[in-house]
């Protein structure tokens, strides 16, 4: 039939519309999507601030609100234009725990627009699918069934508890270290439920490496001769002796004979087995070890995978195919490939062995391959996923490897030895997952049991035990499987986020080592409480937000009972810091210590230290103060110029040649001088009404992208001056090789944004008639439009947040828009994976 596809209100989501069928009756369709979690939870008013509020208030003071998950999406309102008048809705949201939770957001947001049901008419529907695939859709809208609101309020209750706990101790942990040392290096001293556990495992290594001691033992090797022209190394069968006086003595006896005597001849024919089919912690394992991907990437490939339809839902615990999957079907979509149609081809007209019984865990099948596909069309890390995904699939359905093992005993005077040999009978599954083939080896020469070898050599070698290497990736996510900490979906986020928060460092062979904050922070929970960081209580709970979801625990009692148990640990941990911070004395230096001298403080007048590390800031030791600045840029002195409300010395801070610039006070900047002022804004969004660095001095005009964001000259740019957004990463560039640009106090009668006055350089000048003087409106002036040019910043400060309520000062006007708007990224759609249908 015929449809019709339009951008939806916010840009980022299309709805397509169409006429069908819906349970017998004719039906007019809309389907869009979502992106991600519509809401997300957070706390109210003051208890965002980590100023106002005392940590420990959070676990159960502090209320929470569901919140647009990304405002500037609008998901709300466009779900609501979108879902007027309808009067039934099917949700088409990922199968798993976390589908099942947005399937309720989405609810929460369209039920009271829809049409009201009559008396018991059903509207709510909920499409159950695995993959993308026309057989599985149309099976899916045919079993419609109902969302699982017990699945969604296990989701509830984890985002709850993470929140509460994790900022509880993130924040305590942070302010109380970032207080005392300079250099930590990190932004954000965290603490997680699940990535402390994590952190744990990696520095559970790192301890066994360091307290290791290596033992000195003795191994006997001998190599016999079948003939001339060959020999045969022997394997001892005592393996190893530890004392040097006993190895010399099993050495003399050895050596005293002349050859080595065949005691017994075995051959058994063995089976490697084919592999289960493919869970996801099997898939991100194989990832980091063998394909060199981190989880967190693997799992966003995998992914896109899957909204593309080449692969099944990539998040199953489950490694069982259900006895009605189409095993056939899916291998028929293989047979044209190169790599493989050989093999694909052979196993279709022989017969395909049913996969190996493995998990069932109710969720979803394993990972398997939906259509064909080809290097050109997934491209790099895509390809070589798909590739590993789709031979392990076929592997499943091949045949085990058979192998004839040949096992040799010989003696040598009272001693024992043994030689192996095998021989690949059937390789089946090794065809097509050769990195799993049994290795070449010697063959073994034909001999009987009394046959008598001469000996070639026998010699005592000395050997070393060596300690255990660091944790790879694929071990951590074994671990992490083993103990229950973060589930299928979460296991990479977990692992990111302590690589991110500079715990470990991840080494050649994707290892995990840790660093000295992440070694120091572990030893301190183990000497505070060790429950904190062993893997022990997160896997209760996730038991319990199991049973949420099966409906066999409250959802209520079982919050309020973990949040009290880590309420009791936190004000356990607050009163016992320090012994975590004796740790921390040892491995890093106190503030004081730290930084260079750079600008001087308002209140002593004696020069206060830029520490450089993350979090960068300025400490003042005589005031025992440290004042928070902006991140990822320069700082440098501005000028020596003070700030007139306190007399602290300004700094400039930059985020490079082709990015943006301003300057700040450091206690203007943490400590707001005006209500209508946030804590983390410079001189470019001070409301300070004569101030020579404030807005209400340099702003010009309202910015031609962001709705709140004024234009603000950098009058550091020169020559190549330029205008910046308060708010976003707007830059407009203006008057190049200008040798003045000043803002004046008169405003433009057309847009009422402010003029600005240029004095050009003779020799240099672009104006009219040898003129080098100007003054007019940016926006507005016919002599400037043709010197003003509109880009972004080339890299966005974290503190270019969207303001609220009324600006003071200047720049109130709309204005033109130079060079035309310059429309901002959008996000992408995400595809069918996270549709909903409106009826």
């Amino acid at each position: 039939g015929n449809m019709s596809s339009r951008k939806g209100l916010n840009g980022a989501c299309s709805v397509h519309e169409y006429t069908g069928s819906f349970i017998g009756q004719s039906a007019h369709f809309k389907m869009t999507s979502v992106c991600g979690h519509v809401m997300t939870l957070d706390f109210i008013g003051k208890y965002n601030s980590w100023d106002k509020v005392d940590p420990a208030e959070l676990f159960s003071k502090a209320p929470t609100e569901k919140k647009e998950a990304n405002p500037k999406l609008t998901m709300v309102k466009f779900l609501q234009v979108e879902g007027r008048g309808c009067d039934c809705i099917v949700l088409w949201l990922d199968c798993d725990k976390e589908g099942e939770n947005i399937c309720f957001e989405v609810l929460d947001a369209v039920l009271p627009v829809m049409n009201k049901p009559r008396s018991t008419e059903r509207t709510i529907y909920r499409a159950k699918f695995s993959s993308i695939t026309d057989t599985d859709i149309c099976n899916a809208m045919n079993h419609l069934g109902e969302p699982n609101r017990n699945e969604a309020l296990s989701v509830d209750a984890r985002q709850e508890l993470d929140l509460r706990i994790g900022c509880a101790f993130t924040r305590f942990q942070t302010k109380y270290f970032q207080g005392k040392y300079g250099n930590l290096d990190s932004s954000l001293i965290s603490f997680g439920p699940c990535q402390t556990p994590t952190l744990g495992f990696c520095v559970e290594r790192h301890d066994k490496i360091q307290s290791f001691k290596p033992e000195t033992y003795w191994v006997l090797q001998a190599k016999v001769s079948p003939d001339k022209e060959s020999s045969l190394t022997l394997d001892w069968d005592r393996v190893r002796v530890f004392d040097r006086e006993i190895a010399q003595m099993f050495l003399n006896i050895t050596k005293a004979e002349k050859e080595a005597k065949v005691e017994s001849v075995s051959k058994k024919e063995k089976v490697k087995q084919r592999p289960l089919a493919l869970n996801t912690v099997e898939m991100l394992r194989v990832a980091s070890a063998a394909l060199g991907m981190g989880p967190q990437h693997a799992m966003q490939i995998a992914e896109r995978l899957y909204t593309q339809g080449y692969i099944s839902y990539p998040r199953t615990e489950t490694t069982h195919y259900p006895e009605n999957f189409d095993l056939k079907g899916c291998l028929r979509q293989q047979a044209n490939n190169p790599y493989w149609a050989e093999t694909v081809k052979a196993l279709l007209s022989e017969g395909i062995n049913r996969p190996r019984k493995g998990h069932d865990a109710g969720d979803h099948p394993p990972i398997t391959p939906m259509r064909a596909a080809t290097e050109a069309e997934l491209g790099g890390d895509g390809w070589r996923l798909y590739e590993y995904i789709t031979r392990h699939f076929i592997a499943t359905v091949s045949a085990d490897c058979k192998y004839l093992q040949t096992t040799i005993s010989f003696s040598i005077g009272p001693e024992r030895f043994t030689c192996i040999g095998k021989v690949v009978t059937s390789p089946g599954f090794t065809e097509i997952m050769p990195w799993h083939s049994i290795p070449l080896e010697e063959s073994l020469p034909h001999c009987e049991k009394g046959d008598l070898f001469p000996i070639g050599e026998i010699k005592l070698l000395e050997k070393q035990t060596s300690p255990p290497d660091y944790l790879t990736e694929a071990e951590l996510i074994t671990l992490m499987e083993k103990h229950g900490i973060g589930t299928d979906a979460s296991i990479p986020v977990h692992i990111n986020n302590i690589c991110q928060r500079n715990y470990v460092t991840v080494e050649s062979g994707r290892r995990l080592k840790p660093t000295n904050l992440g070694i120091v922070l572990v030893h301190g929970y183990y000497k505070i409480d060790a429950e904190l960081v062993l893997p022990t209580i997160r896997s209760a709970v996730e038991k319990q937000l199991n049973l949420i979801a099966l409906g066999k625990a409250n959802y209520h009692q079982v919050l309020e009972h973990t949040l009290d148990i880590f309420k009791r640990k936190f004000h356990y941990f607050v009163d016992s810091i320090a012994g975590m911070d004796e740790l921390m004395e040892v491995s890093f230096s106190p503030l004081a210590a730290t930084g260079k001298p750079l600008s001087r403080c308002g209140k002593c007048h004696r020069f206060m230290k830029y520490i450089q590390a993350k979090p960068s800031r300025l400490h003042c030791s005589h005031c025992d103060d440290t004042y928070s600045l902006p991140q990822n840029g320069t700082i440098k002195l501005y000028k020596e110029l003070r700030c007139p409300l306190d007399d602290f010395e300004l700094v400039l801070w930059s985020s490079g040649s082709r990015g943006k610039s301003y300057p700040l006070c450091p206690y203007c900047y943490n400590h707001p001088p005006f209500r209508d002022m946030k804590k983390g804004m410079g001189c470019n969004e001070c409301t300070h009404p004569t101030c020579q660095h404030s807005l209400s001095m340099l702003g010009i005009g309202q910015c031609v992208e962001c709705e709140n964001g004024v234009l603000v000259l950098d009058s550091t740019s020169g020559p190549k001056w330029k205008m910046a957004c308060n708010k976003c990463n707007v830059i407009v560039h203006f008057f190049e090789n200008a040798h003045k640009v000043r803002v004046s106090p008169e405003t433009c009668d057309l847009c009422d944004a402010a003029l600005v006055d240029v004095d050009f350089n003779k020799a240099k000048s672009p104006l009219p008639g040898d003129e080098t003087q100007h003054s007019g409106c940016v926006f507005c002036d016919p002599v400037f439009q043709d010197l003003v040019e509109l880009k972004h910043a080339a890299m966005r400060h974290p503190m270019h947040r969207g303001g609220q309520g009324k600006r003071q000062g200047r720049g109130r006007g709309k204005g033109r828009r130079p060079g035309g708007r310059l429309n901002p990224k959008k996000p992408k759609d995400k595809m069918a994976a996270l549709a909903a249908y409106f009826v």
